[in-house]
């Protein structure tokens, strides 16, 4: 490539979405990636045993679907293909009962007990809005196109899922549902905006459905890239920055990496009240991931967990709560919340013939260096008696080996950074895009809108940049 206009450092989806809106409007854009594939933290790999592909860090990507930039991509053409589960969320008790999510609002309704009606009142008022308040929602702050309709999903999302869930739901299972949702935000279920999480979530699997991508996650930075080099950009791998000073001129540097990283490469050449802010930046509780290779499907207890593509194990929305808030005060749980997702039940291209993989992760205190494998599979076998007869192999990654994995994972976060109510509006800080150096800015999900594989706060920061720096 000759000079080019625009350089990014990283290719995660935000940074890989960045280079397209840079590339589509006609800038030369070269990406630089530290490690030797593309895609941050959706990436799959061999973990366990050869044939077995699993998810590295993302498997589930409902807002990638849902997502306003990529809906105008051609990204089937490369090869991206949407597996949606028949049930996109279990969520099983100790009762034998359980609590499922399915693409239509009628059919969950219908399914909640006397809860039904709430359910369709609350998260399908949000579902006909969706078209109106999605720029927003998956945007930075600015004025609404319109306001009346936003200020009504703000009033329930913007609190806690523990009183939104007390005023609006009398089953507890209900309850749970939603907690086991909201509890994807990595805060105490009883601090704002943990309903936000709850309903997005809750809203993303009828809009857009908890999908899964063919063949692995993988497949989705991969498409990226091959639309992107399509329109003439080119992408570097196994290529660390160390310091911004490296990098080949260029008008304009996005860099897809959280502010820790973002200081390592770029702090000498920022305001030193710039890098405080920085520096005070909260990285919130870290995560324990296990991948299993099994002989056969997890042998659940309950029918329609079998047919799920995610089962989230916690039992009541008291459970969740505590397991959240021993995470968050650097407490290890007798009890984790598990995340739980099953590819191959949908995807057979995914391990050998007849064999079959899981993945999980729990959340933990940041930085932890606890072994929660214990207590994590004792979870699974709670609701899937036999499990652990089934297990083949075990890929374990708590907090620093995802750090080490991915440097934006700062301390095991992978929402890169805490998401309450301050870090979400001013992420991360009151200039989200931005930095005091001119023609420096930040693609990751540490900006507006934040953690999940939607590409837009690569697309809003290359559109910052293409007005300030890259005009014609």
């Amino acid at each position: 490539m000759n000079q080019p206009d625009a350089v990014v450092v990283g290719s995660g989806p935000n940074g890989l979405a960045a280079a397209i809106v840079l590339a589509q409007a006609g800038r030369r854009v070269l990406v630089f990636e530290a490690e030797s594939s593309i895609g941050g933290g959706v990436r799959s790999g061999e973990l366990t045993l050869p044939g077995f592909v699993h998810d590295v860090c993302s498997a589930v990507h409902p807002f990638a679907r849902a997502s306003p930039l990529f809906r105008t991509l051609p990204l089937e053409a490369y090869g991206l293909e949407w597996i949606e589960p028949s049930v996109m969320l279990a969520h099983p008790f100790d009762d034998g009962s359980c609590s499922i999510v399915v693409r239509s609002i009628e059919r969950t309704a219908a399914g909640l007990r006397g809860d039904g009606g709430a359910y369709r009142n609350l998260v399908g008022s949000i579902v006909d809005a969706w078209p109106r308040i999605e720029q927003s929602v998956l945007g930075p702050p600015r004025w609404p196109r319109h306001p009346t309709t936003l200020a009504r999903f703000g009033l329930r999302a913007l609190r806690s899922v523990d009183g939104l869930t007390r005023r609006m739901f009398a089953d507890h299972r209900t309850r749970a549902l939603l907690a086991g949702m909201a509890a994807h935000g990595m805060l105490p279920l009883d601090r704002a905006p943990t309903a936000a999480f709850g309903l997005v979530l809750a809203v993303m699997a009828h809009v857009a459905g908890w999908v899964m991508p063919r063949g692995g996650a993988q497949r989705v930075p991969n498409a990226l890239a091959a639309h992107l080099q399509s329109l003439g950009g080119e992408i570097v791998t196994g290529t660390r920055i160390t310091s911004i000073d490296d990098l080949p001129p260029a008008r304009a540097i996005l860099c897809d990496l959280s502010p820790r990283p973002l200081l390592r490469i770029a702090g000498h050449c920022l305001p030193a009240w710039y890098r405080r802010r920085l520096e005070r930046f909260r990285y919130g509780m870290g995560v324990y991931k296990v991948d299993w290779a099994l002989d056969a499907p997890i042998p659940w207890r309950t029918a329609d967990c079998a047919r799920a593509g995610t089962v989230h194990l916690g039992g009541s929305i008291e459970e969740i709560a505590r397991s959240e808030r021993d995470a968050w005060d650097g407490r290890a749980t007798e009890h984790p919340f598990v995340l739980l997702a099953q590819p191959t039940l949908f995807d057979a291209s995914r391990a050998p013939r007849g064999r079959h993989i899981a993945w999980t992760y729990c959340h933990v205190p940041h930085g932890s260096d606890l072994d929660m494998l214990p207590r994590l599979e004792r979870q699974i076998e709670r609701f899937a008696p036999g499990f652990r007869d089934r297990v083949l192999a075990r890929a374990i990654m708590g907090p620093a080996d995802l750090e080490r994995h991915n440097a934006n994972l700062v301390g095991g976060d992978i929402g890169a950074g805490v998401c309450d109510l301050r870090q979400t509006f001013l992420r991360p800080t009151w200039r989200a895009y931005s930095t005091p150096r001119r023609g420096l800015y930040l693609c990751s999900a540490s900006t507006p809108p934040g953690v999940g594989v939607h590409g837009m706060c690569g697309y809003f920061a290359a559109r910052r940049a293409l007005d300030e720096v890259l005009r014609d």
